[in-house]
């Protein structure tokens, strides 16, 4: 059983040892009740004090067990919090570190509270979907004040042990310790006063039976609806807590129980606690590497030299800074090395400007750049990030001095976007050291990056990466080598579907319309307009030479030939004003278009907007089938993760790979069905993959 019991004369300690956060799994939840049972059958016994091994008391749910039936099985947490209820002994809660959900539920249903300095509380079930499913919008509320509780339950935020303490009339803790080194001895001797407390026969005190209620009940909670509907938006479990919350003012305990749980299993069944369950289960499960075990030894990064000191070079060099790992530039010429030091420090001093970075941080984080004009400058560095122009020929000249003048071991890596990194390899005499490292733009702001295997990467290099991936704060996936890597080569197919439903009938704007109504953060030709449609341009001219039956859309070409390159030139998709960003439908694009269809011969129709969404996220869907047959990326959930954090993929559905899951694949491929049927389509392109194709005849799913 993952609890510990142990008498210490006549104090029964009972401590949860589930690592990492002592999660309230099936064996842990059996020790509880075994250790409950035990200390209230032993006379010698006078008080028991529920406490956690290492560095939390309890994150609550384990996440190993978290969707399976093996975490409702008895006793369930509502089970072992009746047990705690009903103890004849006092029961007090020793909290330190962490605790939070079902482990802040569970101390609320002891009958007091000691808390150390600097424990983490809170209730974040909501960025899961749910709301606490345990009595946590019952009780919280009781002990913390309706305001200060709702606060907690809706934003899922947690808070110092000695913030809360602070609140007037608070009752959520009996008693603060004086360190958390103290604790132990500390909740010992106060399980004895209460004890004594207790030795009359007196009643414990059950939260249960403490009142809730609001001065202003009916205005408070139609003012938080408000509020909560606005942030919302797409989520329903947060106006559920606010139901919930208020239930506990107007109902009897057990019926606002009641009432919470059936909430609660709404609310685990709808697609969106379905999408943010698999989100957090999605980013712990990228950094796992099948053949790469945990235990792989790391090398050393004490400090990097980044080349090129322009958008991406700087970017990738404010991460590493604000890891506090020191940071050489490289670039050919002083006034680009200018340039790209000013940027990063206008960067850091708009953040100081705004109160999201305190002066000594910045002055810290500018004393660990240094820059250079010089190869011979940077040998020393334990890893090395190119950042130069994407084209191979750049490519191979920067890995060549490097392999000249980096130290043995050191780390190789490219920031390419779409280029070989077996042939990158190739250029030095150390394959074995080089790695891709996609970082996406701004580098410094979004939060995926993609690392890239390449055939000859060694496997302390790739653990080294998504460890320092970790320290960077980035969502940190693995790629095989292919053209565009898995994000890239993904979304050409959702573009070239955005262009053949403009030859269509389509306008730009329709598409992004309906893009956006389902959740994208921009449509494609926005996205285009964003990144630089030239770039796309240079894509599709290097296609008609290595794959000449690929089919395209001619309309991106003839927008680049007006050199209507996007935000950038003013003119892209869409018209822009000087110094906005705002994308205005152009006329001229529009009859751009017109005349082409009619060139082609094409009669323009009405396209629904489910018929947008589907050709574009389907088209998503079924690349992501063929790049994980090839073993590309190693699970379906990478895929997700990658079109979370890079892409703007709505949060809410998971992601494409969960998405389909959830439309269901043999409709998905129903649907690719129709549209291989249209003669202005793609039709080899909608055959569906095979692994697609198996799983549908299996009846299985990606995830």
């Amino acid at each position: 059983m993952s609890a510990e019991y142990k008498v210490h004369g006549d104090v029964a300690v009972i401590t949860m040892n589930n690592p990492p956060v002592n999660g309230l799994g099936y064996s842990t939840r059996l020790g509880i009740t075994d250790g409950l049972s035990k200390a209230n059958a032993d006379a010698a016994v006078k008080s028991i004090v529920i406490t956690g091994a290492g560095k939390a008391f309890s994150g609550g749910a384990d996440i190993k067990e978290f969707g399976t039936p093996r975490s409702t099985q008895e006793p369930n947490l509502l089970s072992v919090i009746r047990e705690c209820e009903k103890s004849n002994k006092p029961i007090l809660a020793a909290m330190h570190s962490v605790a939070m959900g079902g482990g802040l539920e569970l101390a609320l249903g002891c009958h007091y509270r000691m808390a150390a300095p600097g424990c983490k509380v809170a209730l974040p079930e909501v960025k899961l979907g749910l709301l606490p499913g345990a009595g946590g919008t019952q009780r919280l509320p009781r002990v913390l004040g309706v305001e200060p509780a709702l606060n907690m339950i809706v934003s899922g935020e947690a808070i110092n042990s000695e913030m809360l303490a602070m609140l007037p009339g608070q009752k959520l803790f009996n008693k603060m310790a004086s360190s958390p080194e103290t604790l132990a001895q500390e909740a010992m001797d106060y399980a004895r006063e209460l004890a004594q407390q207790h030795a009359d026969g007196s009643p414990l005190p059950l939260i249960r039976n403490l009142p809730c209620k609001h001065p202003q009940g009916d205005a408070y909670f139609q003012f938080a609806r408000n509020m909560v509907k606005g942030m919302a938006k797409n989520y329903p479990a947060p106006p559920k807590c606010v139901d919930a919350v208020e239930a506990a003012t107007q109902k009897k305990f057990d019926d606002g129980m009641a009432f919470e749980r059936e909430i609660f299993t709404n609310l685990l069944f709808s697609n969106e606690s379905r999408a943010l369950r698999h989100i957090f289960m999605a980013e712990r499960a990228a950094s796992k590497i099948a053949d790469v075990p945990e235990d792989t030894p790391k090398r050393n990064i004490a400090s990097v030299a980044v080349i090129g000191a322009g958008t991406m070079g700087g970017g990738i060099s404010m991460n590493l800074l604000n890891a506090g790992i020191p940071v050489k530039m490289l670039e050919m010429k002083q006034e680009a090395l200018d340039r790209g030091v000013a940027t990063i420090r206008k960067n850091y001093e708009s953040q100081v400007k705004k109160g999201k970075l305190k002066q000594d941080k910045y002055d810290q984080r500018m004393a660990l750049l240094s820059t250079t004009l010089s190869y011979d400058d940077i040998g020393s560095a334990d890893m090395v990030i190119e950042a130069v122009f994407e084209e191979m020929g750049v490519k191979e000249a920067v890995f060549k001095k490097l392999d000249e003048v980096m130290k043995p071991g050191a780390i190789l890596a490219s920031n390419t976007s779409t280029l070989d990194v077996n042939k990158i390899a190739a250029f030095t005499k150390r394959p074995q050291d080089v790695v891709g490292m996609h970082f996406f733009s701004p580098a410094n702001v979004m939060k995926l990056l993609e690392v890239v295997r390449g055939a000859k990467t060694s496997k302390d290099v790739l653990a080294t990466v998504m460890t320092l991936g970790k320290k960077i704060k980035k969502t940190t996936v693995v790629s095989g080598v292919c053209d565009g890597f898995i994000g890239n080569r993904m979304i050409e197919q959702y573009s070239r579907q955005a262009g053949f439903l403009i030859d269509e009938g389509c306008t730009p704007a329709q598409v992004d319309k309906a893009a956006e109504k389902f959740g994208f953060a921009m449509g494609p030709f926005r996205m285009g307009d964003l990144a630089g449609n030239d770039i796309g341009w240079a894509i599709r001219k290097r296609r008609t030479i290595e794959r000449p039956n690929m089919k395209y859309s001619k309309t991106a070409d003839l927008l680049c030939e007006m050199g209507r390159f996007g935000q950038k030139t003013g003119a892209g998709w869409y018209d822009y004003q000087t110094g906005k960003r705002d994308a205005i439908p152009s006329a001229v694009v529009v009859d751009m278009i017109e005349k082409h269809r009619q060139a082609c011969g094409i009669t323009p129709r009405k396209i629904a907007d489910e018929e947008i969404v589907q050709r574009l996220v389907y088209a998503l869907v079924n690349e992501a089938a063929h790049i994980l047959e090839e073993g590309i990326a190693g699970k379906a959930s990478d895929i997700d993760m990658v079109y979370l954090t890079g892409y703007g993929f709505p949060i809410w559905r998971g992601g494409p790979m969960l998405y389909a899951d959830t439309v269901g694949l043999f409709n998905v491929v129903q649907s690719m069905k129709r549209f291989a049927q249209n003669p202005h389509d793609d039709a080899a392109f909608w055959q569906p993959a095979p692994l697609l194709a198996r799983l549908v005849a299996d009846g299985k799913t990606f995830n």
